[in-house]
């Protein structure tokens, strides 16, 4: 089997702070089908070493950016891990970024490059007999791989990093260059320095040997002055080592048949009972209208604030929103004001297993962001037969079949896409929705085509397995 290693910040259901988690925690059990053996290098986050079964050391490093740490082998949650131990680095409560104050961890830039460190490490030597012939890393957090492993060696291992989020740049002060272990050598325009700083992510971008992203239309985005983040010259200078591929979703954990944590349902007429659940837990009152809601990080990217300045249509169309998230204080306040209207639900936080109910038991998954490298709440919307209505960026764009005149009359319409990303266009998708929601043939067929569309990693695993191959033996 090919053996690929995955260097990631998080990995579900051990640590989660978003879709990242799920992509890395979904990833190995997809490639296993196709003939990849991936071990997860993941930091020892106290939520990871409470989880980590049959641990067994297997290298110690004297000095791992600031104090020792133990490489561990194990299982946890059916994974099979590689774990760094090192309590001065991750040994934190909360979230894996953040500290008590909202703020990032003043040594992040030192805790992730000691994942890139360990990462390319392994890659080089191996760990009890096991070395990768692929190493893959994810986002800025992995991205100074590439710039450790040709000094530690590991020149025969080729590498992939893939770009979850552009907007995340790992960025720090050129001070940090003898904390970070860089060569100074590499502290210009084609290695890590970035706008007068170091960049980890920038580091990866121009050393990896292949790159993804997770849509097709992202990739094409990325190249572009909109998208880029400022890297966009850097992704049209590495334009042919980039490839678009579409993430997948766990169809076991995603499952309305089988979903422990909502009233199950196999078919479109099964979403009844689940709605009206969701409507009991939630004090709201029967309505006319669709049930809308949302699951998402509260920033500016999603878009929300334009659902607000729209909220009213919908509630005038005999609509109702319900929201799980949390992020922008603003944002966060603005909806707990929202919520003063009987049809409006809001819960700040994140509870998994309501993320399921809620979903569930929704008519409408909205999903207004401004970009989407992916996006996977609307394919769990998809999978739940909850109809998505979703801008037309990166994988919202790749993944929902749109209610256009076209695609209702071929009835393979599976959601709603409106542009530009504004809330006079949102509004006109949300008028959309009601109209279509009156018509209930046709809500319940784009219902059944939504839950047929192919959301799970069959194609995607196929499509990683072959750009290993590529690398490891061109042609």
């Amino acid at each position: 089997m090919m053996r690929v290693l995955s260097v990631a910040s998080e990995i579900a259901p051990l640590v989660k702070t978003g879709g990242l988690a799920d992509v890395t925690g979904a990833l190995p059990a997809a490639l296993a089908g196709v003939g990849v053996h991936m071990r997860s290098l993941v930091p020892g986050y106290p939520a990871v070493m409470a989880a980590l079964q049959e641990a067994e050391a297997v290298h110690a490093f004297d000095d791992l950016f600031g104090g020792p740490a133990v490489l561990l082998q194990g299982r946890g949650a059916g994974l099979d891990l590689l774990v760094i131990d090192a309590p001065h680095l991750y040994g934190r409560p909360g979230n894996p970024y953040l500290g008590p104050d909202g703020r990032d961890w003043p040594d992040n830039p030192e805790r992730f490059a000691a994942l890139s460190w360990v990462g390319a490490h392994v890659a080089a030597h191996g760990a009890t007999g096991w070395r990768p012939q692929v190493l893959h890393g994810h986002d800025w957090q992995a991205g100074f791989m590439t710039e450790y492993l040709p000094r530690m060696g590991g020149v025969d291992v080729r590498t992939v990093l893939t770009i979850h989020n552009i907007a995340f740049t790992g960025s720090t002060d050129p001070g940090r260059l003898h904390s970070l272990r860089l060569d100074p050598a590499r502290f210009y325009s084609e290695g890590y320095e970035f706008w007068g700083g170091i960049s980890a992510l920038k580091a990866g971008l121009m050393g990896a040997d292949a790159l993804t992203t997770v849509s097709p239309s992202y990739a094409d985005e990325l190249m572009t002055p909109e998208f880029g983040m400022g890297l966009d010259g850097v992704m049209r200078h590495r334009q042919a080592a980039l490839t678009g591929i579409l993430n997948g979703i766990d169809e076991q954990a995603w499952d309305p048949a089988t979903d422990p944590a909502i009233v199950p349902f196999a078919d479109p007429a099964g979403k009844a009972a689940a709605k009206a659940a969701l409507q009991a837990e939630l004090g709201l009152p029967q309505a006319e209208g669709p049930l809308c809601v949302i699951v998402s990080r509260m920033t500016h990217q999603k878009g929300l604030d334009l659902v607000l300045e729209t909220l009213p249509a919908l509630m005038a169309a005999g609509g109702q929103l319900a929201v799980l998230g949390s992020g922008d204080p603003g944002l966060e306040q603005a909806f707990r004001q929202a919520a003063a209207n009987p049809n409006v639900a809001v819960r700040i936080g994140y509870d998994e297993a309501f993320s399921h109910r809620l979903i569930a038991g929704g008519d409408a998954i909205l999903v207004p962001s401004r970009f989407e490298p992916c996006g996977l709440t609307q394919m769990y919307g998809l999978r739940y037969g909850t109809i998505p209505v979703v801008a037309l960026t990166g994988g919202l764009a790749d993944t929902v079949i749109n209610a256009s005149p076209a695609g209702l009359a071929r009835g393979v319409a599976t959601g709603i896409q409106f542009a530009p990303v504004t809330a006079v266009a949102l509004r006109g998708a949300l008028m959309r929705l009601a109209t279509l929601y009156a018509d209930r043939d046709t809500w319940f067929r784009m219902q059944a085509n939504a839950m047929a569309h192919p959301v799970g990693w069959g194609q995607s695993a196929r499509a990683y397995a072959d750009l290993y191959a590529r690398l490891t033996h061109p042609s």
